[in-house]
């Protein structure tokens, strides 16, 4: 069996997002060490089985002196370590510990669940960070991409190579941890629209505030939560002043944070995500598996998971006026049109992005890994 070296810039993501591809790698045997930046959850992380190692390193932005100091801790710790297996998730993690890997010779499995804002605006911090996905990524022995688009785009900009890349479902959802059957269904009134994410503007959150002006015009009765990280770490960081405002004013209710999604989901008669681009939108499967209906937008990783008209709504990107359209057209629906949306998208949820095919593809990269 194999020494696998885990990093991600967060413990928390571990804890939400690969726990089940965790526990079926220690069923196999493997020793699992998870090199992370201690936010509070380390304790969590080695619950699950997993020796830690907290990691400094900023999760944003870019600095020569930082990311070289970054660079020989990733090289200190593969030489002391001595891992099989490096397997990395989100931007530094990518290419930093890619990059050691590289130069201590440990075949390295990276995840590219998304390319954030330094993809989505063209300027010269896109150019700096595909250069250094090419430098971070280029002896990889796996590059995993959660849709076609971000593949597509790192092979013509010859950022990877085409023979190392492979499509993986998201992080893989639960049914039985998201069982819609566990929770009583959204009241009858008022309709109640549910945007779960970090607040960022690049998440469409100001679309989704201004469509809830609209909305309300009409139903004044409607409901607009919004759930997710505040005082993030991202330019595009949306200030707690602002998302105040928006309560003082009464156009959306702010609940905050919360480890477990599902009770907020099962209250909510529609999700939504106006997001420029996604991975593989992790909120999108988790509504899906609890059937609930979404609307979002034609984006990358957003609708590859909702089907328009079947199992919710795509509005255009960056366009408050097409969301509020769509959010009045759910409204309108049927309940049982939109329960049948729901039963749809969680029978899709559960047979194209279960956690049991990213299991697989992972194992079956391991074991490329440690004979290649």
């Amino acid at each position: 069996m194999a020494k696998i070296l885990l990093s991600v810039n967060a413990a928390w993501n571990i804890v939400n997002f690969r726990a089940a591809l965790v526990r079926a790698l220690l069923a196999d045997g493997h020793e699992l060490v998870a090199a992370v930046v201690d936010d509070g959850y380390l304790a969590q992380v080695e619950a699950l089985g997993i020796r830690t190692i907290a990691l400094p390193m900023a999760p944003r932005g870019v600095s020569p002196i930082a990311d070289a100091i970054l660079v020989s801790r990733y090289v200190a710790l593969m030489r002391r370590e001595r891992p099989d297996v490096f397997l990395g998730w989100t931007i530094k993690p990518n290419i930093y510990g890619g990059l050691a890997a590289w130069l201590t010779g440990v075949p390295a499995i990276n995840n590219i669940s998304g390319l954030g804002t330094a993809f989505i605006r063209s300027n010269w911090l896109t150019r700096v960070v595909r250069w250094l996905y090419r430098a971070g990524l280029r002896r990889s022995s796996t590059v995993f991409f959660q849709n076609r688009h971000d593949r597509d785009l790192f092979v013509e900009q010859r950022i990877i190579d085409p023979a190392r890349a492979e499509i993986l479902p998201g992080s893989g959802i639960d049914p039985d941890h998201f069982d819609p059957a566990r929770f009583a269904p959204p009241p009858a009134h008022p309709f109640r629209f549910l945007l779960i994410a970090r607040l960022i503007r690049d998440k469409g959150v100001f679309e989704y505030v201004d469509a809830a002006r609209s909305v309300q015009a009409v139903h004044p009765d409607a409901a607009f939560d919004i759930m997710g990280f505040l005082d993030v770490v991202n330019p595009t960081a949306i200030p707690r002043a602002t998302v105040d405002g928006w309560v003082r004013e009464g156009v959306i209710a702010y609940c905050g944070a919360s480890p477990d999604v599902r009770p907020a989901i099962a209250a909510a008669d529609c999700i939504v995500l106006p997001s420029y681009r996604e991975g593989m939108s992790r909120v999108l499967l988790e509504a899906a598996a609890m059937a609930t209906p979404a609307i979002t937008t034609r984006v990358p990783g957003c609708a590859d998971i909702v089907r328009d008209g079947v199992t919710g709504l795509l509005c255009e990107p960056r366009s408050a006026a097409d969301l509020a359209t769509k959010m009045l057209a759910m409204i309108a629906l049927p309940r049982e049109d939109r329960d049948r949306m729901g039963n749809t998208a969680r029978t899709l949820a559960t047979t194209c992005f279960s956690e049991v095919q990213v299991i697989r593809l992972y194992r079956d990269a391991i074991a490329r890994a440690l004979h290649q």
